[in-house]
């Protein structure tokens, strides 16, 4: 019975014997009967009609309690054995990380901890994570990643006296190019809704080039190998959860990525230029392992939990800073250039996380970055044109215990200009 209702029960129950009993003897109702019975059947009407109201206000705040008690559980065990997010920033993906479906029929228990609706693991498979580290929990994640590209690059030195007819050297080169990052990344949780990353890579390159100058009258190929190893740019990210989101809500994390110049850039490395009787026209002898720019890229990524499936999706804007007083060391010596402008990368990417089982799961996605044209003292360099670089990707991932998962991602380029084939492993481990 519902506290605050007063069930006047014995009035009705009294009213129905009189007219039980007056039918019994055939006897009509007086009008003072028909009164006092009327009115006790409004009485007991308005109170079913309260009765109904004072329980739909109850369902109602039970419901309100289920959902706060559900958001509660998603924000105090997020990111439990990931890697966020976030590529990314997770955002972490894991790239994204979803409650689970909970058995029909099966009892909730209550003050303890359920091991059933722990987040899903969903596969890392961009750069930035996703879902963010907890507060006050911190995560340290080595990984490898293995890139491979082949191209054909056709030189032409010379000038043109008719169409179809070039005078000077005409150098093929076929360049294979495979370069090994391994790095170490650490995530903090400051609080909830804010984590910091910072990351270390470390480069190795090999790349090959086979060249024939045909105008030289070559007889064979030649191969020209360089090789560059060091430490690449140090990266720092700021993540910020924007809201609470939930079950069938969509989760909105900003980041903001600063990365740095501590890698040997293009301009320092050895270029070997064109010389007489030497085929490796503008080659670089030693391979850079940085960018040579300062980085700001801010973003956002997008997480919308759809049981059994988690839907992820991001947005971002490379910023690269133009430097000034830029000098070329080459074979013959510093070659002054002077104002280098880097185009601006925007960047998008959208994909599925879907769990295998409580352990495993599987995420497929789609990555896009359009690079801008470079300047050189203000004005367009010479062939420098917008390059759309699409990579269609796939991973695995394996929560191996309950604070360590290996995640496995291979991607694929869908434009010229991507690598051929990209291979990333990591392990996060939480502490």
């Amino acid at each position: 019975m519902m506290p605050g209702i007063k069930v006047t029960g014995h009035h009705l129950a009294g009213a129905l014997a009189l007219v039980f009993a007056g039918m019994a003897q055939g006897a009509e109702l007086t009008p003072e009967d028909e009164q006092f019975l009327r009115k006790q059947i409004i009485e007991q009407s308005k109170q079913l009609d309260a009765l109904k109201r004072q329980m739909a206000e109850t369902d109602a705040k039970l419901l309100e309690m289920q959902r706060i008690l559900n958001k509660e559980k998603l924000r105090t065990t997020r990111a439990t054995g990931t890697t966020p997010p976030q590529g990314g920033t997770s955002p972490s993906f894991d790239l994204a990380q979803a409650p689970q479906a909970q058995p029909k029929n099966q009892p909730e228990p209550v003050g303890q901890p359920d091991e059933r609706v722990r987040p899903q693991q969903i596969a890392q498979i961009f750069e930035q994570p996703g879902v963010l580290t907890p507060r006050g929990k911190f995560m340290l994640e080595p990984g490898l990643q293995y890139g491979y590209s082949s191209s054909n690059r056709i030189s032409l030195v010379g000038y043109t006296i008719i169409p179809a007819l070039l005078i000077g050297l005409i150098d093929v080169k076929e360049v294979k190019r495979n370069t090994f990052t391994p790095s170490l990344t650490a995530r903090w949780g400051i609080t909830n809704r804010l984590e910091l990353e910072a990351k270390l890579p470390y480069v190795y390159r090999y790349d090959s080039v086979i060249s024939r100058p045909l105008n030289l009258g070559a007889a064979r190929d030649e191969v020209f190998n360089s090789t560059g190893s060091g430490i690449g740019d140090f990266e720092m990210t700021g993540r910020y959860q924007l809201n609470d989101g939930g079950v069938d809500s969509p989760y909105y994390i900003a980041s903001m990525r600063f990365k740095s110049r501590t890698g040997k850039d293009p301009f320092e490395v050895e270029t070997d230029t064109l010389a007489p009787g030497r085929i490796s026209n503008e080659l670089q002898r030693e391979l850079p392992t940085g960018s040579g720019f300062y980085t700001l890229q801010p973003g956002l990524t997008v997480l919308y939990p759809s049981d059994p499936a988690v839907f992820f999706g991001g947005i971002s804007y490379q910023y690269n800073m133009k430097r000034s007083g830029v000098s070329m060391n080459t074979t013959n010596g510093p070659v002054a250039i002077g104002e280098v402008e880097p185009g601006g990368v925007f960047g998008f990417n959208f994909g599925m996380g879907l769990a295998l089982n409580d352990r495993s799961s599987f995420s497929i996605g789609y990555d896009h970055a359009s690079v801008g044209v470079t300047k050189i003292n203000g004005t367009t360099a010479l062939n420098s044109v917008r390059t759309e670089l699409g990579t269609l990707l796939l991973g695995y991932s394996h929560r191996v215990n309950k604070t360590t998962s290996l995640n496995v991602s291979v991607g694929a380029g869908v434009t010229r200009d991507t690598p051929d084939i990209q291979l990333s492993v990591r392990l996060p481990m939480t502490f």
